[in-house]
């Protein structure tokens, strides 16, 4: 078998000659998600390609994650709140979205929206925890490992092009803020609970509001029947369910902006002050094999992503970082925002090896080897944690 190298969840001891060996213990959490049922909003889901943790968190397992595009099938869910009923896609046209922060404030269905022109962009979607599971103190939250992440094909329209026809940004606006559709129980303070987030205004040129995913309406599961979607940037500043939209000179006050998706020291709250999670950063991991393989030559692939810039490069190492090859990227180039499949074929004798990938974008940055703890366990992207032992027999 082969196996994430996880230094905190995973027991690796060493042979007398030298060689890696591991003796794996899966937590019990982890071992308790694969045992969970499919909730009845992603049933559309195949089984044996994710790993339910909750009602609303599903992961996709990591030999489901190869192809340039990822499956709606195999897709993770990360929800903050239970999604609302599946009677809200039943009429997507007629889903009203407020307009605010513009010279003419308002509201629009989303079959008036799309008549000012519809776009398809390809990008990854990523959850701010993913990688969670690599940190090496205890964290709340899913325990991620790779699999809170995909690269799907959006087709929406222009956040611009909606704030044009409302006249444009009004004076001031520092941030779009999407509020999502979810109910809020009654007697809550709507800021501790709901779904809203503030991003750097500098992100309209990329931001659209999509009613489609890889070319079918969005689910629920996946936010339908409108949702906000901002290549580039972590899943949580994608609101789903988006029923407003405001230009904005500061930040939302809800919790989830104020305190929630921020990075600090380990032990440390939640401030204002502290980085939000905005954009993604380069990152790439090894999708197969991920099982015992026969010796000989053997495939090695994964996928690698740039963040908010194009990625144009992978290395892969067979010995834990010893020596590393370039790979060759397999699909095509879809994007800025997407990630890559990528794959090395390499010469293997029977042994242990320890399999690791590195990426480089177009802003000349490149992963790397370790990833300093945070409070919250966000943006893991150290090559070393993401790296798996495959035995060759």
């Amino acid at each position: 078998m082969s196996y994430p190298i996880n230094r905190r969840r995973f027991l690796v001891t060493t042979a007398a000659a030298g060689t890696a060996a591991a003796t794996v213990q899966l937590t019990p959490g982890r071992a308790a998600a694969q045992d969970g049922e499919l909730p009845d909003f992603a049933s559309f889901k195949t089984p044996d390609d994710v790993m339910v943790w909750t009602g609303n968190t599903i992961e996709t397992e990591r030999g489901a994650q190869g192809g340039s595009i990822t499956g709606l099938s195999s897709l993770f869910v990360r929800n903050n709140l239970p999604a609302p009923p599946q009677s809200i896609t039943d009429d997507p046209d007629g889903w009203v979205i407020e307009i605010d922060g513009v010279a003419n404030p308002g509201s629009m269905t989303l079959g008036d929206i799309k008549r000012l022109g519809v776009i398809t962009v390809s990008s990854v979607l990523q959850c701010s925890g993913n990688g969670r599971a690599f940190f090496g103190h205890e964290t709340s939250g899913t325990q991620w490992s790779v699999g809170a992440a995909g690269n799907v094909v959006w087709t929406g329209v222009p956040l611009n092009a909606v704030i044009a026809a409302m006249g444009g940004p009004a004076d001031g606006a520092n941030f779009i803020t999407g509020t999502g559709g979810e109910e809020i129980p009654a007697g809550l303070d709507p800021n501790t609970i709901m779904v809203e987030r503030s991003i750097p205004i500098g992100a309209l040129d990329q931001a659209m509001i999509a009613f489609e995913v890889n070319g079918e309406p969005l689910p629920v599961a996946h936010g339908g029947p409108a949702r906000m979607v901002t290549p580039g940037y972590f899943g949580v500043n994608n609101v789903k369910y988006v029923k407003k939209v405001a230009l904005t000179a500061e930040e939302s006050q809800a919790k989830i902006q104020q305190s929630g998706y921020r990075v600090r020291e380990v032990g440390a709250g939640g401030a204002p002050d502290q980085p939000s999670m905005y954009e993604m950063v380069v990152k790439s991991w090894i999708t197969t094999p991920l099982v015992d393989v026969q010796s000989g030559k053997i495939l090695i692939e994964g996928v690698a992503m740039g963040g908010v810039s194009t990625v144009t490069g992978v290395e892969v190492s067979t010995d834990g970082g010893a020596t590393w090859q370039a790979a060759d990227f397999t699909g095509p180039d879809t994007g800025p925002f997407s990630w890559r499949p990528f794959a090395l074929m390499a010469d293997m004798p029977a042994g242990q090896y320890e399999l690791a990938s590195r990426a480089t974008n177009e802003a000349g940055d490149t992963q790397p080897e370790d990833f300093p703890p945070n409070h919250r366990g966000y943006g893991h992207n150290g090559w070393r944690d993401h790296a798996v032992l495959v035995t060759v027999v």
